[in-house]
């Protein structure tokens, strides 16, 4: 629970961000059968070649008859960038509300969030009946509704955008940087270097303090 003496909030993405290299998709693909086939979907959507919608009706295919209960302990071996823990740790003391802003599915947003405690997670959902997942997109959620899901839950905070940062790599993430004060390129692509306001490159999720130090500062 956040007390109303929070200054701000840092909107975190998952996959390319926390997840080093690849998606959680494309691990949990591993998984289900079909990495190669989800990794051309989603270099296809980093081209613009294909949207969101199309890139998650393939993968939910796939999880057509799986037990929602598997995912966690899947989960427990996908890779993540070191720092997170800290990362998150810093943000609550220093009046930064952190929160999971990802197109990940939100089986893996939830996973997260409760290991690291992040406040919480946006993200498309799976379609279950019965404990299974039944193939299906229940909820679509793209680069514009994660833009969305920051804005209104800063508004919930009671923190304007101006009091905001973002830490992403990709193209899901350039609607979200243009609308935050402070932008995080971590890790990223040209295009979301271009569009951020501050780019760092490292192995821990650390390297990103120094840049949210700025909304700290701004806040005093």
């Amino acid at each position: 629970m956040f007390s109303s003496d929070h200054v701000g909030a840092v909107f975190f993405d998952v996959d390319g961000t926390l997840v080093p290299g690849t998606s959680s998709s494309v691990f949990l693909a591993g998984f289900l059968g079909h990495r190669d086939a989800l990794t051309k979907a989603e270099d296809d959507y980093a081209a613009g070649v294909l949207d969101n919608r199309q890139v998650c009706e393939l993968d939910a295919a796939a999880w057509e008859g799986v037990p929602e209960d598997r995912v966690s302990r899947w989960l427990d071996g996908l890779p993540l960038v070191a720092g997170i823990t800290e990362t998150v740790a810093w943000c609550r003391q220093n009046g930064l509300v952190p929160v999971l802003a990802t197109l990940a599915w939100s089986p893996v947003g939830s996973y997260l969030a409760d290991r690291f405690g992040f406040h919480t997670f946006s993200g498309p959902r799976l379609e279950s009946a019965g404990g299974r997942f039944t193939g299906r997109v229940a909820r679509h959620f793209d680069e514009y509704d994660k833009r969305d899901f920051a804005l209104a839950l800063a508004r919930e905070l009671g923190v304007a955008p101006h009091s905001c940062g973002a830490v992403g790599d990709s193209r899901s993430d350039l609607p979200l940087f243009a609308s935050v004060e402070l932008s995080v390129a971590f890790n990223a692509s040209a295009g979301a270097r271009a569009a951020a306001t501050v780019t760092v490159d490292d192995d821990d999720l650390r390297g990103v303090l120094p840049a949210l130090t700025r909304l700290v500062t701004a806040a005093r």
